[in-house]
């Protein structure tokens, strides 16, 4: 019995019956029954929610429209460095296929050209090589399905410049290759695609935008504007904390300010902190402060309403029906809303403040005092170490030299009766932190040696570990121990708490414009030798990620050997240096060499072989990034030189030295002021110190100085005059008047004039005359130039740019 069709159904199969006739067959009724069935498509494209619906839903539509086998259908990443498929018919795989947006495959090159493409046959490598030279169809996949590909439309699914995917269709059943007529409606397609995903996308985000919060009451009171709260909020999911502290902080907005939009928000009244309110055994006796904490719950008192219950999330409380079951005596219960805060001081004032909570004093003065106060027994300092206390004690320091954001603890033990001292250095200076007695010195470095599983009977020789905190304390944080013998039989300890986390963009890294653009083109070669030289705790790993973030694509294989490893991003391979096994810089470099790296960084290039290996791989098409503990970058060549490299295969492998210092940043509370003419001469006359001998200063000293004031007037002046900052001191920095760092950069580009110098064996002031002359700005200038943006002061330029 034959199916009765509808008129729609009957166009569709008249459609699909005229797809079967040869191209010159095809008429008028043919055109238009393939636009009518296009209509349909577009139309349920438009009417479908999400772009993996849409496809799903319309492929196999799409597949009839052009009389097609299979179709695939890529969406752009989160990065936009690649396409990853999301619907594919006919192909029996679950796994997403994930492909660059470059030329090395048909999809990738629609997204990367941003044009469509129709092949006759994709094995027709010609062809392929026509259109782009590393152009190449992946055969790998119809190897393994045993499935023949060969006719193939790739059409990018645009939105003006906006790329959102690609649309790849397969084989014309009639084994023809796809005609004009298939390539204006595959264009169509796409072209409703990119609306749709547009809409939805744009839906998406003032469906977010429209989202209530319970902060909206703000807004609505004039408190705040509804961009402050968004930002507010971003802020507080990028740095982990809740939006009140940053309404607090950033804002300056009050609890009882926030608790009114509360109480609009959750329907129930908002009830503050109440200093005058009394602890009663009768309610609180039977709770402990760390089941209150979980459940976020705190009843205050009997009321005609009932049982008032104090907490941050009404509905969670009343859905969870805990409180009814722990007073089960209460028949009704009167629910308040309070911020995070005033809940925080409600249950200190009802049960005291909680122990972590205690300042560092108080946890010294309840250290008990061991057995034997000089502590020379090991029994005994075992023992005293592993006392609660001083457990706490230890635990308490390293989380306060983390909250001051310190980059060492120094624990400086006196022999005798004298006290040992702790310091933290904080923005590359250190400041007293506490004294401890005597008798508990032994015990506290026997601590910090359990911490890091070192030799607690040795006590002649030096010792390195590190702690890994989270099993110890409520940080997730590395730190690396040293312990150094010192007069009087006492061992000092310094601590490096290491920055992990992720690699600062390289836009980020306090780079000027021209320092900036200078190393992202001298990097971006495909091979070379790159140093980053600087004093220990200059940031020179810090930028060497940076640079290695900018490097990162799906392209790039890049490894890294480290010591420690405390820097970590997706993509790179990295390898720790552990002396102890023999893994050490040269025999890491040497395996590298054999696992097919595109870029290279090794942590230090300590010795002859490790450097010799660097210069060898980058003349073997290698990108090699290392670091050096030299002051400038002219003077890490010769530094280089006289580990004995032979000074032709240097010079030819070297890309450039970026030489680093950090100095103290001005604190917010800074103020400018307009220098006099004396200032202003001295202060052209110290940055041009440099530029004397190039050949531009030696001719015209006085128009070149003109020229360079006007410049900065230009830039960074006010009402014509050139302005500058200077420390004030507020609570912020501790009266200071500087709070955080900043990097000084002094760039160094192996140019040809670079080369041949080096060639040469020249003294270290050639090599600096030729690279200032040839556009390098030294630390120094670097640091004047950051005094004008209003970074720092020459106080600390000067400091740090000795020579």
């Amino acid at each position: 019995m034959s199916a009765v069709l509808k008129p729609a159904d009957r166009d569709s199969q008249a459609f699909f019956d005229s797809q079967q006739l040869p191209p010159d067959k095809r008429g008028v009724t043919f055109e238009a029954l393939f636009f009518r069935q296009l209509q349909v498509v577009t139309t349920r494209i438009h009417e479908t929610e999400n772009v993996e619906q849409i496809m799903l839903e319309s492929s196999q539509d799409i597949c009839r429209l052009f009389n097609a086998d299979r179709l695939t259908l890529y969406t752009v990443n989160e990065d936009r460095s690649a396409i990853v498929s999301k619907v594919k018919t006919g192909l029996n795989a679950s796994k997403d296929l994930k492909l660059p947006i470059s030329p090395q495959s048909l999809a990738g090159y629609a997204a990367f050209s941003r044009q469509m493409i129709n092949f006759a046959d994709v094995y027709d490598d010609e062809a392929l090589k026509k259109i782009h030279p590393n152009l190449a169809f992946l055969k790998e996949v119809d190897k393994r399905s045993g499935y023949r590909t060969k006719q193939m439309m790739v059409v990018p699914i645009l939105d003006g410049d906006t790329l959102h995917g690609v649309l790849q269709v397969i084989n014309n059943k009639s084994d023809q290759p796809f005609g004009d007529l298939e390539i204006e409606g595959a264009t169509q397609v796409c072209h409703t695609l990119a609306t749709a995903i547009r809409q939805r996308l744009r839906r998406a985000e003032d469906n977010q935008r429209r989202r209530a919060t319970k902060y909206d009451g703000l807004v609505a009171a004039g408190v705040i504007t509804a961009d402050e709260l968004q930002q507010a909020i971003q802020k507080a999911r990028e740095e982990a904390q809740p939006v009140e502290h940053v309404l607090m902080s950033a804002y300056s907005i009050r609890p009882a300010q926030i608790g009114p939009s509360l109480a609009k928000y959750f329907g129930v009244p908002y009830e503050p902190f109440n200093s005058g309110r009394l602890r009663a055994d009768a309610l609180h006796g039977p709770l402990k402060r760390e089941f209150i904490t979980e459940q976020g719950w705190i009843p205050l008192e009997e009321s005609p309403e009932g049982l008032v219950i104090m907490c941050m999330d009404p509905e969670a409380v009343r859905g969870s029906r805990v409180v009814p079951q722990v007073f089960p005596r209460f028949s009704r219960f009167a629910y308040r809303v309070t911020t995070q805060t005033e809940f925080e001081e409600t249950l200190a004032q009802i049960w005291g403040a909680e122990e972590a909570g205690a300042s560092i004093d108080e946890l010294l003065a309840d250290l008990s005092v061991p057995a034997d106060e000089d502590g020379s027994d090991d029994g005994d300092a075992v023992s005293a170490a592993a006392d609660n206390e001083l457990v706490k004690f230890v635990n308490k320091v390293i989380v306060d030299a983390y909250a001051q954001k310190a980059s060492d603890i120094h624990i400086e033990p006196l022999p005798g009766k004298a006290k040992t001292g702790i310091r933290f250095r904080i923005d590359g200076s250190l400041q007293p932190y506490i004294e401890v007695p005597a008798h508990f010195r032994q015990a506290l470095v026997t601590r910090l040696k359990i911490m890091c599983d070192l030799d607690i009977s040795e006590k002649r020789k030096p010792q390195d570990g590190k702690i890994k905190f989270k099993k110890f304390g409520p940080l997730d944080i590395e730190l690396r121990v040293a312990t150094i013998p010192s007069a009087g039989g006492v061992e000092d300890v310094v601590m490096r708490i290491l920055a992990a986390g992720e690699p600062i963009p390289l836009e980020k890294l306090g780079l000027t414009s021209v320092n900036k653009e200078r190393l992202e083109k001298t990097v971006s070669k495909p091979y070379g030798l790159f140093y980053v030289c600087g004093p220990t705790g200059s940031g020179k790993t810090t930028t060497l990620h940076s640079v290695l973030k900018f490097l990162n694509t799906p392209e790039t294989k890049i490894w890294t050997a480290e010591d420690p490893v405390e820097i970590t991003q997706k993509g790179l391979r990295q390898v720790q240096i552990n002396k102890k096994a023999g893994i050490d810089f040269a025999l890491v470099m040497r395996a590298f060499l054999r696992a097919d790296p595109d870029v290279i960084m090794v942590g230090e290039s300590r010795d002859k072989e490790t450097v010799s290996m660097g210069v060898e791989a980058s003349l073997t098409g290698h990108l090699v990034f290392s670091t050096l503990h030299t002051n400038s970058a002219p003077e890490s060549i010769t530094r280089l030189l006289d580990m004995g490299m032979d000074p032709f295969n240097f010079a030819d492998a070297l890309l450039g030295i970026l030489a680093q210092r950090l100095a103290k940043r001005l604190c917010d509370c800074k103020e400018h002021y307009f220098p006099e003419q004396d200032e202003i001469k001295t202060f052209i006359a110290e940055y041009v110190e440099d530029l004397r001998q190039t050949a531009a200063w030696k001719s015209d000293y006085a128009g070149e100085a003109k020229k360079l004031y006007e410049g900065w007037v230009k830039a960074y002046g006010e009402g014509g005059r050139l302005r500058l900052y200077r420390a004030v001191g507020c609570e912020k920095c501790s009266k200071s008047g500087y709070k955080g760092r900043l990097g000084l950069h002094e760039l160094l580009v192996a140019d040809d004039d670079i080369k041949k110098l080096i060639q040469e064996r020249a003294r270290v002031a050639e090599i600096f005359v030729a690279a200032v002359a040839g556009g390098m700005r030294t630390l120094k200038m670097d640091g004047m130039e950051k005094i004008l943006m209003g970074l720092t002061d020459l106080k600390q330029v000067r400091s740090v740019c000795i020579k």
